[in-house]
C-alpha cells in the first residue's frame, strides 16, 4: 500500500517506544497511596496522567496525587526502549515532515525518548502544550501546524483508540492503528509495529505483510 502524504504524526509510547513495564509500576505504586486497587488499563491508555488523577483524587490532594505519579513515571522512564522499525523509520525521514504528539509530560517524554535513542524533534508536542490531551483533537492540531503541514496531508500513527479518535476528529488523512487493541477502533488500517515501513518522495509504503486490517 503507497499513500502520498506530507506529514507523518506518531505517539510516543506504545508507538515508537515501549514505556508500558515502567509505567504501569509507576501507577501500582500510585494507586497504594492515593488510590487502591487502581490499574492503568486500556481506557485510560493515550490520555495525560493530569486528567486521570483529577477523575481519581479529590480537587485537595490533585496538586501532590500529580507531582507524585510524574515523578515515580520519570523515575521508571530509563528502562524504555524503541519499538520494531522504530529507529530505521525516524532515521529515513526528512526534517519537517514528521512529529511526535504526546500526552506526556516535556521532562517524562524526553527523558523516554533519549533511553530510547530518540532525539526529541524541536516540534515536540507534550501535555504542555494547548488546553486539552487525546481524544480532543488539538494535540494532533498542533503537532501539524509546528511542522506547518496541514492536518489534512497528515498520516496519524496510534496505539490508543482515544489517540486515533484525535485524530480522526482533527482531520487526519490516514488513520494507522498500532496493535491488535486498535482492531475496534477507527483507524483506517491497523499495523503489528513500524517495522518495514518507509517514507520517500512523499509517498508512505505499508508492506501488506504487517497489516492486521
Amino acid at each position: 500500500m503507497q499513500t502520498p502524504l506530507k506529514g507523518l504524526l506518531f505517539d510516543n509510547d506504545g508507538v515508537l517506544v515501549d514505556s508500558m513495564p515502567g509505567a504501569l509500576q509507576a501507577w501500582v505504586l500510585w494507586g497504594e497511596r492515593y488510590h487502591p486497587g487502581f490499574v492503568l488499563s486500556a481506557e485510560y491508555h493515550g490520555r495525560r496522567a493530569s486528567e486521570i488523577v483529577a477523575e481519581l483524587v479529590t480537587e485537595d490532594k490533585f496538586q501532590e496525587a500529580l507531582q507524585y505519579i510524574n515523578q515515580l513515571e520519570l523515575d521508571q522512564a530509563h528502562a524504555t526502549i524503541a519499538l520494531s522499525g522504530t529507529l530505521e523509520l525516524l532515521a529515513s525521514l526528512p526534517d519537517g515532515t514528521w512529529n511526535i504528539v504526546t500526552g506526556a509530560n516535556p521532562e517524562l517524554a524526553r527523558a523516554r525518548l533519549s533511553a530510547a535513542g530518540i532525539t526529541a524533534p524541536q516540534a515536540l508536542v507534550t501535555a504542555a502544550d494547548g488546553q486539552k490531551g487525546k481524544p480532543d483533537p488539538e494535540p494532533y492540531l498542533l503537532g501539524a501546524q509546528k511542522i506547518g503541514v496541514p492536518i489534512a496531508e497528515c498520516a496519524v500513527f496510534e496505539d490508543a483508540p482515544a489517540g486515533l479518535m484525535a485524530g480522526k476528529l482533527a482531520g487526519a488523512s490516514l488513520l494507522v492503528g498500532i496493535g491488535e487493541q486498535t482492531l475496534d477502533s477507527v483507524a483506517d488500517l491497523v499495523i503489528v509495529s513500524l517495522a518495514g515501513l518507509k517514507y520517500s518522495q512523499g509517498l508512505l509504503e505499508i508492506p501488506d505483510e504487517v497489516r492486521l486490517r
